[in-house]
């Protein structure tokens, strides 16, 4: 069974890093790095996180340029193995076909699945009406957005637990779904806006969850999986 968590390497020291993949390989699926990782020490970041351990790499720089901008950073990324990689949706379908368009040159071995991001889960409506000026609901912005993706060639989206469920049905079954603002209980939150709970997420149609530094700090990896009731209900990390 493929191992449904992906851990976020929520860090720009590299010996932490190493030794959460270390630790945490047999027990996730993949790992994510963002900028704290790739600005401190570059893309070298990846190969030496792969001779780690580290199987799967989850580039999450949510690219969000012009399209040829974006066409050359998905070239330079796949150019390092990483299995997934994000943008952001608001980019429009000329930079989401030039990044799908690049991906493409890849065998299909080598090449990375790119998934899109519509509403970050900081924001909540206040901001996205009032601040940000976007006359929809969330629902129906990530909707949209989401459905542009998919039409554009993505392999998936990201989103938080509360939008899994209208996604998927909006969707389809085919769609990679990635949720990120994983807790342990519905009122546990912090900078995320939007969150939910592991078990919840997976039941609405969750393709992968996102946990970040519960699991690199944690000293029992299987118990710390556990709390979020991934091992008890037979789910596999």
């Amino acid at each position: 069974m493929e191992k449904k968590v992906i851990c976020a390497l929520d860090t720009s020291d590299m010996d932490e890093a190493l030794g959460a993949v270390r630790k945490l390989t047999a027990h996730v699926g993949a790992f994510k790095i963002g900028h704290a990782l790739t600005l401190n020490h570059g893309l070298s970041v990846i190969p030496k996180l792969q001779e780690a351990g580290a199987r799967r790499i989850f580039l999450d720089l949510k690219f969000h340029d012009i399209p040829n901008s974006v066409a050359l950073g998905v070239r330079e990324a796949a150019k390092y193995g990483v299995w997934m990689m994000t943008l952001h949706l608001s980019g429009g379908p000329a930079m989401l076909q030039a990044a799908v368009e690049e991906a493409q040159f890849f065998e299909e071995d080598e090449r990375p699945l790119i998934v899109g991001v519509s509403v970050l889960t900081s924001l909540d409506q206040n901001i996205l009406t009032n601040h940000l000026g976007v006359p929809r609901s969330i629902h129906e912005q990530m909707v949209s957005l989401s459905q542009l993706g998919i039409q554009s060639g993505l392999d998936g989206v990201v989103c938080s637990p509360q939008e899994v469920s209208i996604l998927r049905q909006n969707l389809g079954h085919m769609p990679v779904i990635v949720t990120t603002g994983i807790r342990k209980d519905r009122l546990e939150g912090d900078d995320q806006q939007r969150f939910g709970t592991a078990l919840q997420a997976l039941a609405d149609g969750a393709s992968y969850l996102v946990m970040g530094r519960t699991l690199m700090t944690a000293a029992d990896p299987v118990k710390a999986l556990a709390e979020f009731g991934l091992n008890s209900v037979g789910i596999q990390a």
